[in-house]
């Protein structure tokens, strides 16, 4: 069903195949095999192929499970350089708008000009590009859990993220029973710095912290040697920044003189992945707010003061009055954390980027709620637990489970997607709601395929509704 005229946008070109507005029929790829899409994938936004993880089928033959390219043309394949990226070596199926004059890949190729289920001008009137995947692609959990309630989700969803809290706290005790407590603390809250692109080296410079943690007090010496052991200094300077070059200058002049004498912790900058991050991102900028914490000799023990610092609360407080007290830690934690300003690194994103008009904060909400929820109350939990101390455990479990919700990434767009379909019944208002669903994607979904092949996971909530109903029952 051509349009012909212009080409489609590539986005389009995503929802159509996402959302399989294609008479699936009659899909034939250009060798000339009968294809079947068992399901198209999931839309990744952090580079690499287009859609992950679908399950393609041609002719009588077994299914296939792979990752899917969509380019307007066949050429794109070459012209992006994916026939040289290693992101790309499980790709399957490259998806193109019209077929190429000269077939220019060894992959099978799909046109969708001829294949559509209605006029293209009709899809780009009607489609909305923000929706997700069918409910015949969603998980075979997915309507299941639409029948449960409200209150049965979020108690789901709690027990899963409890499980994902323990696992961490287990964690990071393993690691204390060999480096400490201090050292854990410090390994863990790197590699969440690091994000999930860059944890290993992050965390590879928390290990070595002890060879070279040393003979330092300024910020800025700090910040030269975590630059120079990291391998990210520039190693000449930038055209047209000034400002930039002063700083590189100066940090330079305090590498140099003791590179020699941690040479043996340096890490090549080859290590780092630092193709299409976010500038707030950059291990760079990071290491400079990690550098403001490790000059700071008391925020250890200003993080356990935060820890407390509501566990001698009035008995005879509100239940409202508690709650407005577990609002404020976050603000608490922020205030503990947050930089109020680097000469440098508040005003520029990266070493190259241009001074910024306006100071950023080097620390934001989406960052801070990752180091609450996935370090620093897991580590202050197990360290209760150790202890003996379970009034401490019960506050880090409060402040766990009444923690704000984060912002999305894209793994809990796919969670959603899976679990709760494009209308979710609840509000994920919390970030342990949030936890529970990548738990539940870690035990189950990645356990198995698109398909749901041999997951457990759908019976398992069947089972709750057989459970709900026979509660009813016995209050009736």
């Amino acid at each position: 069903m051509s349009d012909g005229g212009k080409a489609p946008p590539e986005k389009l070109l995503q929802a159509i195949w996402q959302q399989q507005r294609l008479s699936r029929d009659r899909l034939t790829t250009l060798d000339g095999r009968r294809l079947r899409v068992l399901h198209p994938g999931f839309i990744s936004r952090e580079g690499g192929p287009d859609f992950r993880k679908a399950v393609l089928q041609w002719q009588d033959e077994p299914p296939v499970f792979g990752d899917v390219e969509i380019d307007l043309q066949a050429a794109g394949w070459r012209a992006h350089g994916h026939d040289q990226n290693p992101a790309f070596e499980n790709v399957r199926l490259q998806v193109v708008w019209e077929p190429p004059g000269k077939i220019s890949t060894a992959l099978p190729i799909l046109s969708l000009a001829d294949v559509l289920d209605c006029p293209l001008a009709e899809l780009a009137a009607t489609l909305d590009m923000r929706v997700g995947l069918p409910e015949v692609f969603q998980g075979q959990c997915s309507a299941p859990l639409r029948g449960l309630s409200q209150e049965q989700i979020s108690t789901l969803l709690e027990a899963a993220s409890l499980t994902r809290f323990q696992n961490r706290a287990q964690a990071i005790l393993a690691r204390s029973r060999q480096a400490g407590w201090e050292s854990a603390f410090w390994e863990f809250l790197f590699r969440a710095l690091g994000y999930k692109h860059n944890a290993w080296p992050m965390q590879r410079l928390a290990e070595t912290r002890p060879a070279w943690d040393h003979n330092l007090s300024a910020v800025w010496e700090y910040q030269a040697r975590l630059l120079g052991l990291s391998g990210l200094l520039p190693p000449e300077l930038t055209q047209n920044r000034p400002t930039s070059n002063l700083y590189v200058r100066k940090t330079w002049d305090a590498w140099w003189r003791e590179r020699d004498a941690h040479a043996d912790h340096q890490l090549p900058r080859s290590i780092w992945h630092l193709q299409g991050l976010r500038p707030a991102n950059h291990p760079q900028r990071r290491l400079a707010l990690a550098a403001h914490w490790l000059a700071n000799p008391n925020l250890i023990a200003r993080i356990e003061n935060w820890a407390t610092s509501s566990i001698a609360q009035n008995p005879w407080d509100s239940p409202s009055a508690a709650h407005t007290q577990h609002d404020q830690h976050p603000l608490k934690l922020m205030e503990i954390l947050q930089v109020i300003e680097d000469e440098f690194w508040s005003w520029h994103w990266t070493f190259k980027s241009p001074r910024l008009e306006i100071p950023q904060p080097l620390l934001g909400e989406a960052r801070l709620t990752d180091l609450a929820i996935n370090v620093i109350l897991p580590w202050l939990w197990v360290r209760a637990r150790e202890g003996g101390n379970a009034l401490l455990m019960r506050e880090m479990e409060a402040r766990y489970l009444t923690w704000p919700a984060s912002e999305d990434n894209a793994r809990l767009k796919m969670a959603r997607q899976r679990l709760l379909g494009s209308r979710p019944p609840t509000r994920l208002r919390h970030a342990f709601e949030q936890q529970g669903l990548l738990q539940i994607m870690s035990d189950f979904c990645d356990q198995s395929n698109s398909l749901c092949d041999h997951c457990i996971f759908p019976e398992m909530i069947r089972g709750l509704h057989v459970c709900a109903q026979d509660q009813s029952k016995n209050d009736r």
